[in-house]
């Protein structure tokens, strides 16, 4: 099987930097990008090509990014689509610029990326599309309900996308990932919303802890979850031979999450659903 070509977007810490070092030990050629080139430049050592990515970027300019990825080895066969960041606070210090931003980086940032790649996907009949989602699409919490939202937008919009593409021979996987020892929840990427109320005074200082204390105790283990998946791209591994489900959920936190709602919702129709469908006509 021929190397394959990987984009990978957020690729300066965590995951995407992980994805880089799995994608190259597996013998494929990775892209590497990040808003501040500088931050990736190490990576040319190890054997990948680096550009600047902004997420955020309008549409042309992401359109002009692809292009200049396609042209280090003629074409591109993954995007993993892993650039994205944590917003916290509660509804009423949370400014409408605070989400606009977040949603421009996780939800707007990889759907106007995939918008730019799918014209060349769909030209070569093949291309596999990844998007990091997380766990927090299936709950809300206290304090971080505009990343829940983010995740949860970003699910409804790519559980769509995937049947659009699948006809062109295009695959595409969700990643729904529990809580990995990543720098997600380091203070320096973490952006907290101004208080703004005193009421929220003791909310915003436990809120402060809560996150300092999950910061590097987290139980997934990156380099697993990373191999993970892209074993599920080439079919190696635990995909070997097996037909990989659109969704992956990984981390056993993770799994528990999505169950536990699975089954709140199952309970919820099960007691509510006579009256509830008695509003048919």
């Amino acid at each position: 099987m021929a190397p394959l070509v990987w984009l990978i977007t957020g690729t300066s810490s965590g995951f995407g930097l992980a994805f880089v070092y799995s994608i190259l030990a597996h013998g494929d050629k990775a892209i590497a990008t990040a808003r501040t080139l500088s931050k990736i430049k190490h990576l040319q050592d190890s054997g990948a090509e680096i550009m600047q990515l902004d997420v955020t970027a309008p549409q042309l300019e992401l359109d002009e990014k692809i292009k200049q990825a396609i042209a280090f080895y003629g074409h591109v066969d993954v995007l993993i689509n892993n650039a994205g960041y944590m917003q916290t606070g509660n509804w009423e210090d949370l400014s409408h610029e605070d989400l606009l931003a977040i949603f421009n980086t996780n939800v707007f940032g990889p759907i106007n990326l995939t918008r730019s790649i799918l014209p060349h996907f769909r030209e070569q009949q093949a291309g596999t599309l990844v998007f990091i989602g997380s766990s927090a699409a299936w709950q809300g919490n206290p304090g971080i309900s505009a990343y829940n939202g983010t995740k949860n937008a970003l699910q409804g919009m790519v559980e769509g996308l995937q049947q659009e593409v699948l006809p062109f021979g295009i695959k595409t996987l969700l990643v729904e990932a529990g809580s990995f020892r990543t720098s997600l929840l380091d203070p320096r990427n973490v952006n907290m919303a101004s208080a703004k109320f005193e009421a929220y005074e003791e909310y915003n200082t436990c809120l402060k802890g809560v996150i300092k204390s999950l910061n590097g105790t987290q139980v997934g283990d990156t380099p697993k979850g990373v191999k993970f998946i892209v074993d599920a791209v080439k079919g190696e591994g635990w995909a070997e031979g097996k037909e990989v489900p659109f969704r992956l959920i990984l981390g056993a936190d993770g799994l528990k999450t999505v169950m536990d709602k699975a089954k709140e919702v199952i309970t919820l129709c099960e007691k509510w659903g006579d009256a509830f469908s008695s509003t048919d006509l």
